[in-house]
């Protein structure tokens, strides 16, 4: 009878216990977007990996509006991201999973003033949105962004310095890529492709 008693807590404490999320729990690691809240246009792209269980993230291509330098750099940063490009730029830091969906202690950098938030990442149980909240004191006084996970195919759209997949990057040596469809050409060039 103990024996039986035994087992049945065994057998029920994952239930019960909280523990480390299961490899089938959706991660934050991936390509995800972000979108003007006005507009509903692209921001950005950001790059998240895992590094054994540290996550960091990266912006890994911009949207940017008439005017704005492409060139940009973080010229307000305080700490060792001053004055590297926006692109490529580690702005999620130290992020650690804190129960199945969440994951905390980490920090979010604003690179447009160098400002340095506490942050938390909450993932649906989809894994298709990402909730960021940058907040100052507590985190109840935050501000959340809603980032929407992109696919794989999407990988392919990034500058090859960014790209975690040099495969997609690569063409087997002697041949060209494919020339792109008309579609894909700038309005202007269009008329010159069919010469």
């Amino acid at each position: 009878m103990r024996a039986k008693l035994v087992m049945a807590v065994v057998a029920l404490l994952p239930l019960i216990a909280p523990g480390p999320a299961s490899s089938a729990d959706p991660t934050p690691a991936g390509l995800w977007q972000a979108v003007d809240d006005d507009t509903k246009q692209p921001t950005g792209w950001f790059l998240i990996r895992d590094h054994s269980g540290v996550f960091d993230g990266i912006i890994a291509k911009m949207f940017l509006k008439p005017g704005e330098d492409p060139n940009a750099v973080c010229d307000q940063c305080k700490d060792d991201r001053h004055d590297h490009p926006w692109l490529g730029l580690e702005i999620i830091r130290g992020m650690k999973q804190e129960n199945t969906d969440k994951f905390a202690d980490g920090t979010i950098l604003d690179p447009r003033d160098g400002k340095i938030y506490k942050a938390t990442m909450k993932i649906t149980p989809d894994g298709q949105t990402l909730v960021v909240r940058g907040y100052l004191g507590i985190e109840l006084l935050g501000q959340n962004q809603y980032w929407t996970r992109l696919p794989d195919s999407a990988y392919s759209m990034l500058d090859p310095s960014i790209n975690p997949n040099p495969a997609v990057n690569t063409t087997p040596a002697g041949k060209r890529p494919p020339a792109p469809h008309k579609s894909e050409l700038p309005a202007n060039s269009q008329n010159s492709a069919h010469r």
